[in-house]
């Protein structure tokens, strides 16, 4: 298994935050639980769920902060990964930069969708993570 140590963003008790490898949409999370057989959302425990709406308030202040999107998607799937885990994509109606970079939402008033073209370096992945850490933090 992978290791993604490097791009959590924030420990809490029951989740972890961390920068998704695809940055297609600008700022995107994860928000992975901790608890090894966590697999239903439908089966979210009460600190669970606690803590989850404060992570999501929190992170989508902090991505707002730095990269101004117009909307956010939120996303439980478990299609390719078989454990409780949201998605926090960020919905731009215009196109924006950071650190040299373009990043546009082509299909922005619809569903969100992973494009595996898109490739960024993992420096300026990481860079992303650490501006969204110093908000969150």
């Amino acid at each position: 298994m992978k290791d993604f140590s490097k791009y959590i963003i924030k420990s809490y008790k029951y989740w972890e935050v961390t920068i998704h490898e695809n940055q297609g949409y600008l700022g995107r999370c994860v928000i992975w639980c901790k608890r090894p057989e966590a697999d239903d959302l439908s089966e979210i425990r009460k600190g669970e769920y606690d803590e989850l709406l404060l992570i999501i308030n929190e992170l989508k202040d902090a991505i707002h902060k730095v990269f101004k999107p117009d909307w956010f998607n939120y996303a439980f799937l478990g299609n390719e990964v078989r454990h409780l885990h949201a998605h926090v994509v960020p919905r731009y109606a215009s196109d924006r930069s950071y650190e040299g970079g373009i990043f546009a939402d082509k299909l922005y008033g619809h569903n969100f969708q992973t494009d595996p073209g898109f490739k960024l370096d993992e420096e300026m992945v990481l860079k992303i993570k650490e501006v969204i850490a110093k908000e969150l933090n």
